[in-house]
């Protein structure tokens, strides 16, 4: 039976770890946020995005929305694209045979699209609900189920973070949880998802059994 797949960006499919540790460290600098942005910063997070990251590291609330624009525009600024996960190319290509596959990110669509170009996966995602799209996480997994899903097809969300397993329990929909992202496996299995894979070979066993993995 054919699935909805929809995939967060960061931490799922890029590696950007040192990306936003990077540029979250700038953006403090810049606007006299003294704070040393570490990985503790990410993981302590109970909602994944730049503002709530920008609160973590002390950013006041009348400056939220520009460390927010100064992030993103870091992202699209950045001559290379991020690298993407081990095996996760052949993971989207083996997948898309079968399933539709969507992403839903804080992050910027046109971050993403260059992504996908670069790493040349792009035909293999039919949506994008980048941060400029109105709505919470929860509405646009919602949405791409409307758009996407018809009523026999099952739904998942893969995230790497407790926020991302949260916004699809609170859609019905079935959650996998990443390991090699950016929170750590302990606060992964808090927000109880119903799977927790360490590699890219164990979500696609866990989503499509019926895909080898050669």
């Amino acid at each position: 039976m054919m699935s909805l797949i929809l995939f967060d960006f960061d931490g799922v499919l890029a590696d950007t770890l040192g990306d936003l540790l990077q540029f979250g460290q700038e953006a403090c600098n810049e606007l006299g946020i003294i704070h040393t942005a570490t990985q503790e910063d990410i993981n302590a997070l109970e909602v994944m995005s730049f503002a709530t990251y920008g609160k973590q590291m002390g950013v006041p609330h009348f400056l939220a929305d520009e460390f927010v624009r100064r992030c993103l525009t870091k992202f699209s600024a950045k001559k290379s694209p991020p690298k993407i996960f081990k095996d996760m190319d052949r993971v989207l290509q083996k997948l898309s045979t079968k399933h539709s596959i969507g992403i839903i990110t804080g992050n910027s669509a046109a971050v993403v699209k260059s992504f996908l170009a670069a790493h040349g996966v792009a035909e293999f995602v039919r949506v994008i609900y980048g941060v400029n799209e109105p709505g919470t996480k929860v509405e646009k997994i919602l949405r791409a189920q409307n758009q996407l899903a018809a009523e026999s097809k099952s739904v998942w969300m893969i995230g790497d973070s407790g926020s991302d397993i949260r916004a699809a329990k609170e859609a019905s929909v079935q959650s996998i949880a990443v390991s090699w992202g950016h929170q750590s496996a302990e606060v992964l299995t808090r927000a109880e998802p119903d799977y927790l894979v360490h590699s890219p070979e164990e979500l696609l066993k866990v989503i499509d059994r019926r895909l080898e993995w050669k």
